[in-house]
């Protein structure tokens, strides 16, 4: 299973009981993970990473660092280069003409170390010396969620029409980490009274609750307010999504 959260956006679970991935970072104890990966609390607190976020359940550290032409993000792409053939960490970088999302991770423990810190840092400092300021509000994991009384069933076709390949035992995952990732939620029994499909949005905890006012300022509700966690929103017609801030 991917490093992140349980959702519960309505389905009813048989499991109750929270997961590491659901702990605040207060509630895991100290040296609970030997792997050296960070929680999202130990990133953040390292210096010179005010630029990063950490998202989808402590998955990776994400900066988005605004350019302003395709030009200029070859340059700031082009000091990544130099910087990751330095430390052999190679991250994911999207170059766009208005700006350059970067995404850090170590495979072997699924989620940002130390090591990924460095480069974070190292790739700022970068970002301030090319003037291009990071956008913190630009970051984002989004995730489909499924609900299905037999996930057996309903995820081959989902991997099958999306062409991703399985990741443990509940998520579809795109190799090319470029469209939204499937996660499947099992439910104890049907439901017909509200739809079975919602977005999960991951945030960063400090843009939350502008995300919340945004929605509801547009005709949107709280439908359940599992704060400081999570909030599942409806549009006006039922349709649901899951705004979440764990890192």
């Amino acid at each position: 299973m991917l490093p992140r959260m349980h959702i519960d956006s309505g389905s009813q679970s048989s499991d109750a009981s929270p997961s590491v991935a659901a702990m605040t970072e207060s509630e895991i104890p100290a040296g609970a993970d030997m792997s050296g990966r960070l929680t999202a609390a130990q990133f953040s607190s390292l210096p010179g990473v005010t630029d990063w976020r950490v998202v989808f359940g402590g998955g990776y550290a994400a900066a988005h660092f605004r350019t302003g032409s395709f030009a200029a993000g070859l340059a700031l792409f082009e000091a990544i280069g130099e910087l990751t053939s330095a430390s052999g960490n190679d991250p994911d970088v999207d170059v766009r003409p208005e700006g350059i999302t970067v995404r850090l991770s170590t495979p072997a423990v699924q989620g940002p170390t130390s090591r990924d810190a460095d480069l974070a840092r190292a790739i700022s400092a970068a970002a301030a010396r090319l003037r291009a300021p990071a956008d913190p509000a630009a970051v984002q994991h989004v995730q489909v969620a499924l609900d299905a009384m037999d996930i057996a069933k309903v995820r081959p076709f989902w991997r099958a029409v999306l062409g991703y390949p399985e990741v443990g035992d509940e998520d579809l995952v795109d190799t090319h980490r470029q469209g939204p990732t499937f996660w499947f939620q099992q439910m104890d029994s049907p439901r017909t009274e509200r739809n079975r499909f919602h977005i999960d949005i991951y945030v960063p905890n400090d843009l939350v609750q502008a995300r919340i006012d945004a929605a509801l300022a547009v005709g949107g509700r709280i439908v359940r307010d599992n704060g400081p966690y999570w909030w599942t929103l409806a549009d006006p017609e039922g349709n649901e999504v899951d705004l979440a801030i764990w890192g």
